[in-house]
């Protein structure tokens, strides 16, 4: 599944050099998925970044209130064809 996302300049620019590996969500996208893409985007810059789910956690026993999760991320390549991305 893909999921358009608004996200912050600050964040979005820390995933955009590797500094910002995971995304915590309200999951209220009728639940995330491993291996769903995740399209972060700025309206502020217009930066697009494409990232895939790795791994996802929902457990309240970690911290993670309930309807949130935590979601490690993959920045994905956009490739020469029109929408298809790449890890």
């Amino acid at each position: 599944m893909t999921y358009y996302l608004k996200c912050d300049s600050e964040p979005l620019m820390a995933i955009e050099f590797g500094l910002k590996t995971f995304e915590f969500r309200k999951d209220d996208r009728g639940g995330y998925q491993v291996g769903d893409l995740l399209i972060l985007q700025c309206d502020e810059s217009g930066l697009s970044i494409p990232v895939q789910v790795v791994y996802i956690i929902r457990c309240p026993s970690y911290g993670i209130p309930d309807g949130y999760c935590a979601m490690s991320v993959r920045k994905v390549l956009k490739s020469a064809k029109e929408g298809e991305v790449r890890p």
